[in-house]
């Protein structure tokens, strides 16, 4: 029996539903392989009162410190921490609060690695953990974690905590690369891909999904949080290139009142829609409504939307970062183009012109599979063990 603790303030709970899914969904997997247990820890920082009565916060206080998630066993511990400090404190708290938790855990659960599914600040603690309980550490590096956590105040624990980690996993080869010029060492770093479910993305076509959110002529979808590192603001400016197409952008966050001033301000109004928040669930009988899915993400480790959207024979147009010409190999998968409002309009009007067979798209998808990602997952946690 291979017992896996996963460790992951990136995780969904009930009141931020699509967070960290495709963290939970890859741990599913695993736990559904022959011989392996899998425990959740789920971390949610919060600041002292009153800050914590913020409505940022408040609603953790209905959040259970421990559940049944999805048919996986998750505790959500509390720990503190301090805002405007730049996440300097949060590694110390974190693993002050975890340590009795994780040793009355070790009584029933005697766990033989810790996953830590996130960078910082899940990576540093997880090596504190791992050395006082003796058992090896996997760190996963998936964009943020790296390109913010990894500089100003927090780089340095996000370098030592790779030093110090049994081993790594990085969403991407152009993730690799990024956590080796930081001083983290490239042999402990295994490349380990997302996955899509081919049932839930690419079984709508077209023209049902066109039918059902009553939508007509081309259609471009920006899908992703609205915070400035998407770049929603590039693709609302591409589109004023475009006339006669339709924008949908499919996210929440704090950007949402400066797109709505960007698209009145461009008289835009009759053309572009905020969607708002949609449940992951619902994606893939969105996505296939659209022509082209256009994300100008100034960086990402590998789009999980990116895989999704092609899953369902959408060509994707984004920039060159992270893993993108991993994921775009074929011209018929979509476009890279540079991150400026005329280049995306240039690129997804060619697309609009000439659009791939969905059937040519869907082939770029098809090399990620969640069975293959739970299998080397499951691989890679079975040599730490067996090693130390």
């Amino acid at each position: 029996m291979l017992r896996v603790l996963t460790l992951s303030t990136l995780f969904p709970d009930a009141t931020r539903p699509n967070f960290g899914v495709f963290v939970e969904r890859q741990t599913f997997g695993l736990s559904q392989l022959a011989g392996v247990e899998v425990r959740v820890v789920a971390p949610i920082g919060v600041p002292p009162w009153p800050l914590s009565r913020h409505a940022h916060y408040a609603g953790f206080a209905d959040v259970p410190q421990q559940e049944l998630w999805r048919g996986l066993n998750v505790e959500r511990p509390r720990f503190g921490t301090v805002p405007g400090t730049g996440g300097r404190w949060h590694v110390g708290a974190l693993v002050r609060r975890l340590q009795p938790l994780l040793r009355a855990m070790r009584r029933d659960f005697p766990f033989d690695v810790i996953d830590a599914e996130f960078f910082f600040p899940d990576g540093p603690a997880a090596v504190a953990l791992g050395r006082q309980f003796g058992v090896p550490v996997s760190i996963k590096a998936r964009g943020a974690d790296i390109h913010l956590w990894g500089q100003g105040p927090t780089r340095a624990q996000v370098r030592r905590a790779g030093q110090a980690a049994d081993a790594m996993l990085a969403v991407s080869a152009a993730m690799k690369a990024d956590m080796a010029a930081l001083g983290i060492p490239a042999d402990r770093i295994t490349v380990h891909h997302t996955g899509v479910d081919a049932a839930r993305f690419g079984g709508v076509d077209r023209a049902a999904a066109r039918a059902a959110h009553g939508l007509s002529g081309p259609v471009v979808i920006s899908l992703g949080a609205l915070v400035a590192r998407k770049g929603h603001d590039i693709v609302v400016d591409a589109v004023a290139m475009l006339p006669d197409v339709t924008l949908l952008i499919v996210g929440e966050g704090g950007e949402r009142p400066a797109l709505e001033a960007q698209i009145a301000t461009r008289g835009l109004s009759d053309r572009v829609r905020l969607t708002g928040a949609v449940p992951h669930a619902e994606l893939g009988r969105l996505l296939p409504a659209a022509d082209v899915m256009a994300l100008a993400s100034a960086s990402e480790g590998l789009a999980n939307a990116w895989v999704e959207a092609m899953a369902c024979g959408v060509p994707i147009v984004i920039p060159d970062i992270g893993g993108a010409r991993e994921v775009l190999t074929d011209p018929g998968y979509g476009l890279i183009a540079d991150r400026t409002p005329a280049a995306f309009a240039e690129a997804i009007g060619m697309l609009i012109a000439q659009l791939p067979p969905p059937e040519r798209v869907q082939q770029g998808a098809a090399r990620f599979s969640w069975d293959t990602n739970a299998a080397a997952l499951h691989a890679h946690f079975a040599r730490l063990v067996a090693g130390r």
